[in-house]
């Protein structure tokens, strides 16, 4: 089996079409991967109707503030939801940041590996929050 057979070839996200309209966008390989990453974060937990276990559910932690128990928790979601979703990838590491430059947003990095290449990847998720303040009077 190849890589590509293996690594699958998908839509691209968003979807997207040729100019006349007939021909669908593909991805394939590390590009499938990557993409399928962003998705997986980005889906909510019970909005697919056949997978309702598909997805990362970092929606819950929108309004939590940005502190050391934050990040554990969200790193154990993102870890979870790989392990349960993406077969393809080994997690190396998780990393996740407070953004330098923008105020409430969170940079998820993830190292992985895809064995079936034997290829080192990473990407950066941004993760926005409307982080929770103290109520002033």
């Amino acid at each position: 089996m190849t890589a590509t057979g293996f690594l699958g070839r998908g839509w691209s996200f968003p979807p997207s079409f040729s100019a006349d309209g007939g021909q669908v966008a593909m991805v394939a390989d590390e590009e499938d991967i990557h993409q399928s990453l962003g998705l997986l974060f980005a889906t909510r937990k019970g909005e697919r109707l056949m997978q309702e276990s598909y997805g990362a559910a970092l929606e819950e932690w929108l309004y939590e503030e940005i502190d050391s128990q934050l990040i554990i928790n969200l790193s154990t979601v993102i870890e979870e939801a790989v392990l349960l979703h993406e077969p393809r990838i080994v997690l190396l590491d998780v990393e996740i940041n407070p953004n330098a430059q923008l105020a409430g947003v969170l940079d998820i990095q993830l190292d992985y590996m895809v064995p079936a290449t034997n290829s080192r990847f990473n990407m950066v998720f941004p993760f926005y929050l409307n982080e929770a303040t103290a109520a002033t009077t």
